[in-house]
């Protein structure tokens, strides 16, 4: 008898599985009685605005708000998108092809190798990045080539050191700026070389634009649609969940050029039948809100980020003071590998973080923090990485 084969192949290539790792370590942890800080998963600890969730209860107690959707979103919200993108970025926007909504920005993420790319294709990765990517190009039988963000170049690509052969060969490529994980950031000079580029080499640019709104010390993060004639090869992708603490709603939406919104909506309307209508109301409010009487979330991020750098440092960790998203990205002590670190850090203390080389080789020797405790709780977390650090090997 043939044995039941469930699992495809694919599945091995979606890459780390450290998130699920680092949920067993902190399972131990707890049995073993430690308290446990978890720095490991940027979602938001606070609830989003309560004028917010009263647009969403309201919502959910109409009957007319639980019909199919539609995939690319009530024309409501899109329109309000594109109000706010004018606000926000200065761009105009066709609300009926220029914009879709999406089930968190991971969704479109996920799915956009599936619309945009055929097996066989390659597309362009940063190394570090946020895991999606790569599963993404796993499951749509795309190769990932990975463009490498060095901490001596300000964590941005050099795409002249890019093959030709290489461009050749490259469909898209993804940048994410803010970053998640390495909280860089870029100004719009550098989205003008990133578009010239993907025009020179005839390749889309995708750009993750999840935390433009998580931003501090005054920066404003730039859209890549800003740069005259971006709408041509780039779109970008814009989250809710972040910027306004509606994680749990899944919303989200992609902007940009139209002939791959429309691949992606064609591929979305044969899987879904787009985010609930209560939601995109929700999300109707959130920006609204901010364009009339913000209430900007990046300055609870600023303040944590103060807090947290400052004690760190004064246990002699000196880390990097991020300029934007949730996230530090700190190099480990001489002598620890990424993972080794992490997981005995969060053994000894409990507290957890995730591994650099879980976003990609480049990521090697460093972990992401999430700054997504109370102040006096980071201060804590703190307090207990230097005493694990005093207590094993000395800062190098």
């Amino acid at each position: 008898m043939k044995k039941l084969n469930v699992r495809a192949q694919k599945l091995d290539r979606l890459g780390s599985a450290i998130f699920s790792e680092v949920a067993d370590w902190k399972r131990e942890a707890r049995e073993q009685g430690l308290s446990v800080i978890s720095l490991d998963i940027g979602s938001p600890d606070r609830p989003p605005e309560e004028e917010l969730r009263g647009v969403l209860a309201a919502a959910s107690l109409r009957s007319d708000t639980y019909r199919y959707p539609g995939t690319e979103g009530t024309l409501a919200f899109r329109e309000t998108v594109a109000k706010w993108f004018k606000y926000r970025f200065g761009v105009e926007l066709d609300s009926r092809s220029e914009i879709l909504s999406l089930m968190g920005t991971q969704d479109g993420l996920a799915h956009l190798p599936l619309a945009v790319a055929d097996p066989g294709d390659a597309a362009l990765l940063p190394d570090p990045g946020y895991p999606v990517y790569g599963a993404g190009l796993a499951v749509a039988g795309v190769e990932a080539i990975p463009l490498p963000l060095l901490e001596e170049n300000g964590y941005l690509p050099d795409f002249e050191a890019v093959p030709q052969a290489v461009w050749d060969r490259v469909k898209f490529m993804i940048l994410n700026y803010p970053s998640n994980p390495l909280s860089a950031t870029a100004d719009l000079a550098f989205f003008e070389k990133a578009v010239h580029t993907a025009r020179k080499h005839g390749v889309l640019l995708v750009h993750d634009n999840a935390y433009s709104e998580m931003a501090f010390d005054g920066f404003r993060p730039p859209s890549v649609l800003e740069v005259p004639d971006a709408l041509d090869v780039a779109i970008e992708f814009h989250s809710l969940s972040k910027s306004y603490h509606l994680a749990g709603t899944r919303l989200g939406f992609a902007v940009g050029n139209r002939e791959v919104l429309s691949s992606l909506r064609d591929l979305k309307n044969n899987i879904d039948f787009g985010v609930f209508l209560g939601a995109q109301e929700a999300g109707i409010a959130a920006l609204e809100l901010d364009m009339n009487a913000p209430k900007p979330i990046s300055g609870l991020y600023e303040r944590r980020r103060d807090v947290f750098v400052r004690a760190l440092r004064e246990q002699g960790w000196n880390v990097t003071s991020p300029q934007a998203t949730m996230f530090l990205w700190a190099r480990v002590p001489e002598g620890w590998s990424s993972r080794s670190f992490s997981q005995s850090l969060l053994a000894a203390t409990g507290v957890a973080s995730i591994p650099g080389n879980a976003f990609g080789a480049e990521g090697e020797g460093f972990v992401r923090l999430a700054l997504v405790e109370e102040e006096e709780i980071l201060a804590e977390a703190a307090k207990r990485v230097g005493e694990f650090v005093r207590g094993t090997d000395p800062w190098k």
